[in-house]
């Protein structure tokens, strides 16, 4: 379990007092880098392949090249993982245009998207959102437990409104992966 010290500046936006986070440890997905490395492959192979078909076909121009660039640019957008931080009060996802932060020792919901694809939506006092893949944080037990010791604090002090179901159905998840981790590297599954 790798954490890093780093300085989040504030991102400007909609609402105004932003807080900056505090300094100090931050967790983050370890996952990051090998997804953004398979996202720029991909755009880089669906380019080698047009401009090669292109080029075989002897119908290779300036502008063919210029829109097959922004086609393997537009991949690589739509594949490109967002970067998921956590430190001490706050949790953040930073995607292709911005970031968006959340204060999690100031959580008011928790819950469930209902998407196509299950996120974790987490709503702080400010009105901030944050939408995480919920396997993020089982990948990254730094990350599940920064938002797990917030958001107990939230509870304690009565502020997280709705969301302890969706927190304990993750905590299921997350302890049932575990001992599974457990008993194959110790030989007893």
């Amino acid at each position: 379990m790798e954490l890093e010290r780093r300085n989040i500046r504030a991102v400007p936006g909609r609402h105004t007092g932003r807080a900056q986070p505090p300094a100090g440890t931050t967790a983050h997905d370890h996952g990051w880098a090998g997804d953004l490395r398979f996202a720029v492959h991909c755009a880089v192979t669906l380019l080698g392949l047009l401009l090669a078909v292109d080029v075989t076909a002897g119908r290779f121009t300036c502008p063919r090249a210029l829109l097959w660039t922004s086609l393997a640019a537009l991949l690589f957008v739509v594949l490109m993982p967002p970067r998921i931080r956590a430190g001490a009060g706050w949790i953040s996802r930073r995607g292709p245009v911005r970031e968006h932060l959340v204060r999690t020792d100031r959580l008011v919901s928790v819950h469930w998207s209902d998407d196509v694809s299950q996120r974790l939506v987490l709503r702080d006092a400010d009105g901030r959102r944050v939408e995480l893949d919920p396997q993020v944080l089982l990948d990254n037990p730094a990350l599940w437990h920064q938002l797990d010791e917030d958001a107990r604090g939230c509870v304690k002090r009565g502020t997280l409104r709705c969301g302890a179901t969706a927190l304990r159905q993750l905590a299921d998840r997350i302890d049932r992966r575990t001992a599974h981790t457990v008993f194959t590297i110790s030989g007893l599954e």
